[in-house]
């Protein structure tokens, strides 16, 4: 009896940390980050090439370099409007 004890014991032990040593502890379908952190699996994603719409612009287009913003007396500098 305390043989058959002992083998229920150590199957029961191997077949539960099996799972989890196959996912680096993070369950399955999940594994371990480049920085630690629990992240799904991912798997290839196949994406089929949309149809080509060529469409002819009624006029010509023109680039306008968009403008920060800045109220009168600040100029954009550093990543945000300062004082002249």
């Amino acid at each position: 009896m305390k043989y058959l004890f002992a083998a229920v014991l150590a199957l029961g032990t191997v077949a539960s940390f099996s799972a989890a040593e196959a996912a680096q502890g993070c369950g399955p379908g999940w594994a371990r980050g480049p920085y630690g952190g629990c992240q799904p699996i991912r798997r290839a994603v196949v994406v089929r090439p949309a149809p080509v719409v060529v469409v002819r612009p009624a006029a010509p287009v023109v680039v306008v370099r968009p403008g920060r913003g800045c109220p009168y007396g600040t100029v954009w500098r550093h990543g945000r409007c300062r004082a002249y």
